[in-house]
């Protein structure tokens, strides 16, 4: 049998998207970085048997700012951010540095 070209994902972003440094690259990584952010919120948010509306109720927001944050169309603030994890998931925030 023969094997088709398989692409790793860094070689598909490097061919895409330019190389770590360059600002395509850059702008790719923070647009995934936000998107993996509302994703987490969100599966968390469906894992604690929540709604929009109940988590936002929980944290002091509003159901539509939940749902831009999850729907990747807006960005969230630090302290907002432990907000909803600590008082509307009942969870804890934990960030990183990696240089």
């Amino acid at each position: 049998m023969k094997q088709k070209n398989i692409t790793t994902l860094s070689s598909y972003k490097d061919k895409h998207f330019g190389v770590r440094g360059t600002q395509a690259r850059d702008e790719y990584e923070k647009g995934y970085e936000q998107f993996k952010l509302g994703a987490m919120i969100h599966n968390a948010r469906i894992e604690k048997g929540l709604t929009q509306e109940q988590l936002a109720k929980k944290c002091g927001t509003t159901k539509s700012y939940i749902s831009r944050i999850e729907n990747n169309l807006k960005e969230v603030r630090i302290s907002t951010l432990q907000k909803i994890v600590e008082f509307g998931l009942g969870g804890q925030l934990d960030l990183s540095i990696r240089i």
